[in-house]
């Protein structure tokens, strides 16, 4: 995946929260093929100059077409309900993200304990399932929080609902992927790939 898809989905990503929050209208971007593929993707909206979030959605896996998935995780973005709704006056001092996920796989271990060490800081994203409880963290909140691998095992068992200690008892699936991130340097500025320093290199 090259820079200039990140470039467009940043895009189309802007376009589409534009459009909701000043018309309440639904954007169909024309996109190149790549994002016919079914790709899971999170949207994620921080304020600037603070780069504090904002709103993040996403989509997992999908059962539809990138280009769709992305559109509507920048709609549902501007309405996270961990937020006010996003106001057409906050437009100009938001920065937008794109994270583009590969396929998640589960993390196959006897022994819950290794976990961490089959968990690669800034590579990785967890999710947490357990029966009806599932919760996502993306590779990057690790690096932004300083998180090692049991502490990002904790806040994704946290996320699902789950106490944070509950990977340990083998009851929680845990599954990883991978995440390419594409962000705006400023407010419809310079498109960047987020890079994200290993903190480790493990399997």
């Amino acid at each position: 995946m090259d820079r200039k898809i990140g470039e467009v989905a940043v895009r189309a990503a802007r376009e589409a929260i534009e459009a909701w929050v000043r018309e309440r209208k639904r954007v169909r971007p024309k996109l190149p093929e790549f994002f016919n593929q079914k790709l899971g993707v999170f949207v994620t909206i921080k304020t600037y100059p603070e780069k504090k979030l904002r709103g993040c959605i996403g989509f997992v896996e999908s059962d539809f077409p990138l280009s769709e998935g992305l559109v509507e995780a920048a709609i549902f973005a501007t309405r996270d309900p961990r937020f006010p709704e996003l106001r057409k006056e906050e437009l100009d001092s938001i920065v937008i993200e794109v994270s583009i996920l590969t396929k998640p796989e589960p993390i196959n271990t006897e022994n819950p304990e290794e976990l961490p060490e089959r968990i690669s800081i800034g590579r990785d994203g967890l999710i947490a399932r357990k029966s009806l409880c599932s919760g996502l963290l993306l590779p990057q909140v690790a690096v932004e929080h300083k998180m090692d691998a049991e502490t990002f095992l904790s806040h994704t068992c946290l996320k699902a609902g789950l106490s944070p200690d509950e990977w340990k008892d083998g009851s929680v699936k845990i599954y990883r992927f991978s995440a390419k991130v594409f962000a705006e340097e400023t407010p419809r500025g310079k498109i960047i790939e987020e890079t994200r320093k290993e903190a480790s290199e493990t399997n």
